[in-house]
């Protein structure tokens, strides 16, 4: 019978063979980040390139501290305070499952404690705080992508900013104790899924600084750095299943374990005035200008993950990898990426775009790591403009064909009536769901009730042929049903 190992410090060199451990003793690290998310994302992704160097005995002093202020993040310290801030990564492809217990963050701040972080962010040896708050978390209008000053937090965490309810709340009051005592900044990272994040960060910082001294607002434009960074590992969520399957392929009880697929990739400036960990040494690429890797990634693979979310949450797929196995669903996929997506996408430096896009066929595909459509579906208002709306302003300026990105966003209006083509009820996925699944019903008798959601569409949901190509395929959806609507498009009889 197989011994069950609880995951903490006292058992790292029990662990059963099968399982990779730290290389390195943890004793010998010292914090350099605070990070605020600690979620699956970050903790395979940026921890994940922390314990490879750390491995290598490279940049010890670069050890994280996790941070958070939502009552989420207060449930995540206290699974992982009880396990020694490990955690088990399982890196899944078909055929192969493989499991490393990382340590690369060596404390949590509970959201409770603001004293204890306070002091955290201002002690000069914290060189990089950085963040994975979601794309929703970031306060920005979706389709103009300016910052939503009046919201109630922004403007609490203006007026009040020594008791900040926010992530930028916090990094705002640290930035500005550094100021007045002549301490060097910290480096702003943000590790999320938004186009030239760095710039928004500073964006939010500025405006949470508000009416401060002139002094104070220089110093962040000229000597706080905010670097864009492009980020890319498929994560699911965990949950009772992921926990369970630890203990039983691996042997291992961990409360909070992470899933993920083999690939990662991490593309950034190298704008670190306070020092930096050498990732470049562990698979990062460090480049003037982030711009032409973000759009590729944003509109081929996260386009991509909406492309398949609304029709397979329509036909009741539950996996994505089972997406990619129903036919009419990969066939309307390649054709909606080769014809209209791929064309818009100036290529990064030595990449080929299409085999970019085959890479990313066989992700999703992927069996071992069951990712799910309904995570694919979640927030869609906030991951439309980013990841479909570019594409379609870019093609109706080239006039050229939107039919099947039109499609696309008939499927998600279709979505949003709340019911399946089966009939079933479909969860709540976005805060205004109630809105949605209102304008989506009246859709069905007048578009322009969806095309006029302002903060997604904008100027473009008003474009004569964008609006004449989202009535028919919401007309097609309608009448045929989404699987035959699919297998139209992709046989070039839409």
């Amino acid at each position: 019978m197989q011994k069950i190992s609880a995951l903490s410090n006292a058992i790292l060199s029990a662990l059963p063979l099968a399982v990779a451990r730290p290389r390195y003793s943890r004793e010998s690290l010292s914090a350099g980040i605070v990070h605020f998310g600690i979620g699956n994302f970050h903790r395979a992704h940026l921890a994940v390139y922390l314990d490879d160097l750390f491995n290598e005995g490279l940049d010890h002093d670069w050890a994280i501290i996790g941070a958070g202020v939502t009552p989420l993040d207060e449930a995540m310290q206290a699974r992982l305070a009880q396990q020694d801030y490990l955690t088990t990564v399982i890196e899944q492809d078909a055929g192969r499952s493989t499991a490393r217990v990382i340590g690369s963050m060596i404390d949590f701040i509970p959201p409770s404690d603001t004293d204890r972080l306070h002091a955290t962010l201002i002690d000069p040896a914290i060189r990089i705080v950085s963040l994975t708050v979601t794309e929703g978390g970031y306060f920005l209008n979706a389709a103009t992508g300016a910052i939503q000053v009046d919201h109630p937090d922004l403007v609490h965490d203006e007026r009040t900013p020594d008791a900040p309810r926010t992530v930028f709340g916090h990094i705002t009051k640290a930035l500005r104790f550094r100021h007045s005592r002549g301490i060097a900044p910290f480096t702003v990272l943000s590790c999320d899924n938004v186009p030239h994040n760095g710039a928004v960060v500073r964006a939010v910082v500025s405006a949470v600084a508000g009416q401060a001294s002139a002094a104070f607002a220089r110093w962040i434009e000229t000597a706080v750095s905010f670097p864009n960074a492009m980020v890319d590992r498929i994560t699911p969520a965990t949950g009772e299943r992921e926990r369970a399957a630890v203990i039983a392929q691996f042997g291992v009880a961990d409360r909070a374990p992470v899933f993920c697929e083999p690939f990662r990739q991490w593309v950034l400036q190298d704008r670190f005035p306070a020092g930096r960990p050498a990732f470049d040494r562990v698979g990062a690429t460090f480049v003037e200008d982030v711009t032409a890797h973000e759009q590729m990634k944003l509109r081929v693979l996260n386009g991509s993950h909406a492309a398949i979310a609304y029709p397979a949450a329509l036909l009741d797929i539950h996996f994505v990898h089972d997406a990619m196995q129903t036919r009419a669903v990969r066939r309307y996929l390649d054709k909606l990426a080769r014809d209209e997506v791929i064309p818009t996408v100036p290529p990064p430096p030595n990449t080929d775009i299409g085999a970019y896009f085959d890479q990313i066929v066989h992700r999703f595909a992927n069996p071992k790591i069951a990712d799910t459509i309904a995570r694919l579906c979640v927030d869609g208002a906030s991951r439309q403009p980013k990841y479909i709306l570019g594409s379609i302003r870019d093609r109706l300026n080239a006039d050229a064909s939107v039919d099947g990105l039109a499609l696309e966003s008939a499927l998600w209006c279709r979505y949003c009536t709340g019911r399946t083509d089966s009939g079933k009820v479909t969860e709540p996925s976005d805060k205004r769901w109630s809105d949605l699944t209102r304008r989506a019903a009246m859709a069905t008798s007048d578009p322009d009730a969806w095309l006029g959601i302002g903060d997604v569409y904008g100027e473009t949901g008003r474009n004569p042929r964008f609006r004449e190509a989202f009535a028919h395929a919401l007309g097609s959806l309608g009448a045929k049903g989404t699987l035959s609507t699919l297998q139209a498009y992709a046989d070039g009889e839409f």
